[in-house]
């Protein structure tokens, strides 16, 4: 089999501007088509960026930065999404991006959302991250379970998460229940290293490295890029931290072999299925390494562990 060739984004957008926003996306698309890769993964909301004013005190400042936040949300679909699935389908390459998704029918709430674009240019799908985590829930309305779906590429099957969905457990063993074998933990990016054991640091690369040992499955973390620089003058005195990416890229065992990635760049690694079946046979979470008599997991209504049949 051909290796899969993966990729993680990592590079600041441009905030509050969304056709900017879009048309550097579009370009890191094609630069991560020319670097061969398969599958390449932007961070959380990367479109059009992390509130980074959220744990700012409310005033007036902050309500016209999250109005602003609203105005520069986008639809699915809509010419944002036109635009990334021509890039995508331009490039060659599968896509999963970070979106601030606004709701199209009432234009007032903000989903978390990772989309899946095909290297044809059609969205495969889309999931809202369930729970936003703190003062997130400022921001983003509570997601659905309706993208907790695996996706079967000609590579493999693919699947994603947001940030803190990987605490949480039961949606990423949904994914390992259907069989995922690639899988983008899309991350915010984390505050600069203050130390090796820095927490923020720690649950980004350990939950993201357990993932990837518990499915059987590559992990790419990609993390978003935000520094004082990246923020509007006019908001700057919102902006109580940084974010410096740190993208990694991890194997079937949970061993990082790419990153972490430092300043604005596309990170590459490549994999091969045959490792995801060794990793598998070790470890099947929802086949030979679970017990189908004592446990049984739904997902809005229907059974999907154990198996139909089973």
């Amino acid at each position: 089999m051909s290796p899969i060739r993966l990729a993680a984004i990592q590079a600041a957008p441009v905030y509050f501007d969304k056709a900017a926003s879009v048309e550097k996306a579009c370009g890191l698309i094609a630069e991560a088509g020319r670097l061969g890769a398969t599958i390449a993964a932007f961070g959380e909301t990367w479109l059009p960026g992390y509130p980074f004013f959220i744990e700012a005190p409310l005033g007036d400042l902050w309500w016209e930065a999250a109005a602003l936040y609203l105005e520069n949300a986008i639809t699915l679909p809509g010419p944002e999404t036109d635009a990334l699935c021509a890039a995508a389908r331009a490039a060659g390459i599968d896509v999963a991006i970070g979106i601030a998704e606004r709701d199209a029918a009432t234009g007032g709430s903000i989903y978390a959302s990772l989309v899946f674009i095909s290297r044809d240019g059609t969205i495969l799908g889309r999931h809202r991250k369930l729970k936003p985590t703190h003062h997130e829930r400022s921001i983003w309305a509570d997601g659905d379970a309706r993208g907790l779906t695996v996706y079967q590429r000609d590579y493999g099957r693919l699947s994603g998460l947001n940030c803190w969905e990987h605490n949480i457990v039961l949606p990423g063993y949904a994914l390992m229940c259907q069989g995922t074998q690639i899988h983008v933990a899309a991350w915010p990016g984390h505050e600069p290293l203050t130390a090796p054991s820095d927490p923020v640091w720690a649950r980004q690369l350990l939950l993201s490295r357990a993932f990837a040992s518990q499915a059987g499955a590559y992990v790419i973390a990609a993390a978003g890029l935000r520094l004082e620089a990246h923020v509007p003058e006019r908001f700057k005195s919102l902006s109580a931290f940084e974010h410096t990416g740190q993208s990694v890229i991890i194997d079937p065992r949970g061993e990082i072999i790419a990153g972490p990635a430092e300043g604005e760049t596309i990170l590459i690694a490549n994999g091969d299925l045959a490792e995801v079946r060794k990793a598998k046979l070790a470890c099947d979470p929802a086949g030979h390494y679970a017990r189908p008599d004592l446990f049984e997991l739904k997902l809005q209504g229907r059974t999907i562990y154990p198996p139909a049949g089973d």
